[in-house]
């Protein structure tokens, strides 16, 4: 099909006319101008061009390193250039909450690893979200493919509709959602361009806005320079310092061999939960005002437990774990050194032979150098890419 893309031109016709992409469109009854600004042609979302240790399982090593069989892209959904270009209208699109001031991205802030900045997020009336936001990095990288913290959206085309509906978040029904998309000139193409037709179904949406998710991917951090140079993760990098191979050293080994075996948790080059289901890291002895997975899965193993985040970018995500109790990365190298509590639901990996806790007693120096590694994974593209930024201007 030949696409009509003449919407996005130039910024006079299309303030004169009215009639396309880029018009200007007044934020609900504030001074606010927002121009929609689109390229010609879509940026590609489509070509992940992953370097070659994200696919290639490294030789004897006790856990996959690539990330093979875990992308959770469904068959019915595949990221295409357009679907991607939608789906990024949509995430920025203020115009989308039942007062025109919150946009998806208003929580999900690329200049922050796309988490937020706050412990709690504000919704549209000024509330705040029940958790902290969870980083949409490498999103599309988790075989088991339930979303939020605690694990209740059975799909991400599930959990992009969600905040939408909360109450909190953006305050609308999924009709009103379609009304106000339907009120914009701008989405009948974009429309036409991912799906072959301008009708507007909460499908669509749904399938947009998992497509534009699931195509951000972190891989050019200073760990993946290293990584390229060097046989598996475990050897040390020419281009770390001896602070930053330390503490990637103790990232990657055993706890009987004097590592912190984060790697168990952070499986893969995507650092990201290889294990089935949602896991309970200590952060407490017992569960009362959060219980996690437990709230979702009439199971009481899953009390306490929650999603396992990547580790991708943290150095940008700041506060940390579900309710962002943390501040910084070292008191959540701390954490795990020292203060682990021994939750009836604790996932056995940061449990020792007795039972216990596990205590890494890590000096001030390891300690450091695990911190010193931590920001190696920061991948400045990922937000700064024009493509997953904000098209209004």
């Amino acid at each position: 099909m030949n696409k009509d893309r003449s919407f996005c031109f130039t910024s006079i016709l299309l303030i004169v006319l009215g009639l396309f992409s880029c018009n200007k469109e007044k934020v609900d009854a504030s001074t606010e101008v927002r121009v929609l600004n689109l390229p010609s042609e879509p940026f590609d979302y489509e070509n992940l061009n992953l370097p070659s240790h994200f696919t290639t399982d490294v030789s004897g090593q006790a856990l996959p390193t690539s990330v093979n069989g875990i992308d959770n892209i469904p068959v019915n959904n595949p990221i295409s250039n357009d679907g991607a270009t939608l789906g990024r209208v949509l995430f920025y699109d203020k115009n989308l909450s039942l007062n025109g001031t919150v946009a998806c991205a208003s929580c999900h802030k690329q200049v922050k690893g796309f988490s937020d900045d706050v412990v709690l997020s504000l919704g549209f009336n000024g509330g705040t979200t029940v958790r902290h936001a969870m980083t949409l990095i490498n999103a599309r990288f988790y075989q088991r493919g339930r979303f939020f913290w605690d694990e209740r959206a059975a799909t991400l085309e599930e959990q992009v509709l969600m905040p939408f509906q909360d109450p909190v978040e953006m305050g609308l029904t999924l009709e009103e959602v379609i009304r106000k998309v339907e009120e914009k000139s701008y989405y009948p193409q974009l429309f036409n361009n991912a799906f072959g037709s301008p009708e507007i179904t909460s499908d669509k949406i749904s399938k947009a806005l998992a497509q534009f998710v699931r195509s951000i991917v972190s891989y050019s951090s200073k760990y993946d320079v290293g990584r390229a140079l060097s046989p598996s993760p475990g050897a040390n990098f020419p281009n770390f310092t001896a602070e930053e191979n330390l503490g990637k050293n103790i990232f990657f080994k055993t706890i009987p061999n004097g590592g912190g075996a984060c790697f168990g948790c952070h499986t893969t080059e995507a650092f990201v939960s290889a294990n089935p289901g949602p896991q309970n890291n200590g952060l407490d002895a017992f569960s009362t005002t959060d219980l996690g997975a437990g709230t979702v899965f009439p199971n009481p193993i899953f009390v306490g437990r929650f999603k396992t985040s990547t580790l991708r970018n943290i150095e940008l995500t700041a506060p940390y774990m579900h309710d962002g109790r943390f501040s910084t990365l070292e008191e959540v190298v701390e954490h795990y050194n020292s203060g682990i509590q021994n939750h009836p639901t604790l996932s056995p990996a940061l449990s020792d032979v007795n039972g216990n806790p596990v205590r890494l007693n890590l000096t001030k120096a390891e300690k450091a150098a695990l911190v010193a590694f931590l920001k190696t994974l920061t991948d400045s593209s990922v937000n700064t890419e024009v493509k997953w930024s904000n098209p209004f201007q």
